[in-house]
This record gives C-alpha cells, sequence and structure tokens, in this order.
C-alpha cells in the first residue's frame, strides 16, 4: 500500500486522514498540538515529530490545513514536509487557497524533485467518513494516478479537472455559488413566513422541487438555525474574496447576480442572530 502522510486533522481533515488508515494504507500524522493526534491512537497511524520525519515516512502527502500561509508553513518551513520527503513523492493540497499559491509552491517542490496537486474538496467530514467526498484535483495527469488509491480511500468522484490550480477554481467557484444560495435560502424562508406557510413543509418541498439547493437543504436540516452557517462565514468570505480577485485577475467580466447574492449572504450572516 502507499506510505500516506497527512497533516490537518480537524473536523474535515480528520475523517479524510482516518479513511486512509482504515484502508491500510501505512499512514502517518502530524499536528501542532497533541490532542489533533490522540483520535487516532486507536488505528495503526504513527505520529511524526515534525512535518520533515513525516515527509520522510511518505510516498503521498495530504495537507488540509485553513489558510494559504498555513499550507506554505507546513510544507516549506526548515522542518517542513519538503525539507524531509524523498524525490518522487507528490503532495496533494487539500486546502482552499489561492491557485497561485499552488502554482508557486509546486515551484519550490519541484527544486527537491517532488511533485504537487491540488485537491480541495467538497461535502464536510460525514461524506468522508461515508467515502462520499466529492474531490476536485488540478495537476498532471501521472501524478493525480499516483494520488487515486489515496483519494479513493475517502472520496466519490473524484474529478480531474485539468493542469495545476484547476481543482482550486472548480472549488472557489463551487463556494462562491453555494454562498450566493445561501442568501437565497434565507430570503426564501422568510418570504414562506411571511406568507404564513410552514417553513417545514416549505422545506421539504424545495428538497424535492426544482427550487431546492444544497444551502437551502442544509438549513432545514439544522431547524433553520444559522450557527453552522455563521461559523463558516469566515472561511465563505476567503473563498468569495479570492473569487472575485480571480475574475479581476483574469479580465472577465463581473458576475453581477452572483456577486449581489454573495455580498447580501455575508452580510446577513455577520449580523446578529
Amino acid at each position: 500500500m502507499t506510505r500516506v502522510g497527512f497533516i490537518g486533522l480537524g473536523s474535515q481533515g480528520g475523517p479524510m486522514a482516518r479513511r486512509i488508515a482504515q484502508e491500510r494504507h501505512d499512514l502517518t500524522i502530524w499536528a501542532r498540538r497533541p490532542a489533533s493526534t490522540a483520535p487516532f491512537a486507536d488505528t495503526a497511524a504513527s505520529v511524526a515529530p515534525t512535518p520533515a520525519d513525516l515527509g520522510a515516512a511518505s510516498d503521498v502527502v495530504g495537507v488540509c490545513v485553513v489558510a494559504d500561509a498555513d499550507v506554505e508553513d507546513v510544507l516549506l518551513r526548515p522542518d517542513g514536509v519538503l525539507a524531509g520527503m524523498s524525490p518522487g513523492g507528490v503532495v496533494a493540497i487539500h486546502s482552499t487557497v489561492h491557485p497561485d499559491t499552488c502554482r508557486r509552491l509546486a515551484d519550490r517542490a519541484a527544486e527537491r524533485g517532488v511533485a504537487l496537486v491540488d485537491a480541495p474538496v467538497s461535502g464536510g467530514g460525514q461524506a468522508a467518513a461515508q467515502r462520499r467526498l466529492l474531490v476536485m484535483v488540478g495537476g498532471a495527469e501521472k501524478d493525480v494516478v499516483r494520488c487515486r488509491p489515496v483519494f479513493d480511500a475517502f472520496a466519490d468522484p473524484v474529478i480531474h479537472l485539468g493542469p495545476l490550480g484547476s481543482g482550486q477554481l472548480a472549488k472557489l467557484l463551487n463556494n462562491f455559488v453555494f454562498t450566493a444560495q445561501i442568501a437565497m435560502a434565507l430570503d426564501t424562508f422568510s418570504l414562506s413566513d411571511a406568507l404564513g406557510m410552514d417553513r417545514a413543509a416549505m422545506a421539504d418541498v424545495l428538497a424535492h422541487g426544482s427550487g431546492g439547493s444544497r444551502a437551502a437543504a442544509i438549513l432545514a436540516a439544522s431547524g433553520f438555525d444559522t450557527t453552522g452557517l455563521r461559523q463558516a462565514a469566515p472561511l465563505l468570505r476567503k473563498d468569495v474574496g479570492i473569487m472575485l480577485d480571480l475574475v479581476r485577475a483574469n479580465g472577465v467580466p463581473r458576475p453581477a447576480a452572483l456577486t449581489e447574492l454573495t455580498e447580501t449572504a455575508l452580510k446577513a450572516l455577520g449580523r446578529r442572530p
């Protein structure tokens, strides 16, 4: 089996890493806090003392930390993954970051003979645990093929979208649309209330009708509690900002309707309940 390293054991990465261990890959993990690795005591995973040690023990390394700076840190610090990884290895960036960050890191990795693919994910920790996470991959075909046995441990489907950076573009556009859907879902249920309708019944209609959306389903499943969406708002705001930056950088027309809806959603989620 493939020797796999994994960094980023939070609500998303933790279930991904556990699925890798369950598929009997030789798994090595690392985290800044011992509390993050403690839940893996019941698996065969090894805990590395540094990211460099993790890199040395791995053929494929998955990184699922929060932001661009976090990805750069675990890869490029003096005792980072690239300091220990042998030529021929592959790093998979599961974090949602700027495509340029992936390209810059790929250049640094290439200096050590290591390949890099961007492989952001969508679906959440529960989807990973159920082996149905969506993985959007950008990179060379041969590198994606090397990673597929690892991705298949937690994902279905795995979609190869093109060259490096393509996976991030797809994930950012996905999150852009999802944020717009939040505004529509909030307005939809407010309107149903104003019209004297049962919002739970309306949610059932949307779940089976053509007007449904992932955002409406999530909101209904929470009992119309926006706490979870509010907690996700900083990440959504980051991703929307990157998407609009890419729109400007590529000189394409700003999507007026989507932009207005995302701004409305982020403003609503920023208010106190």
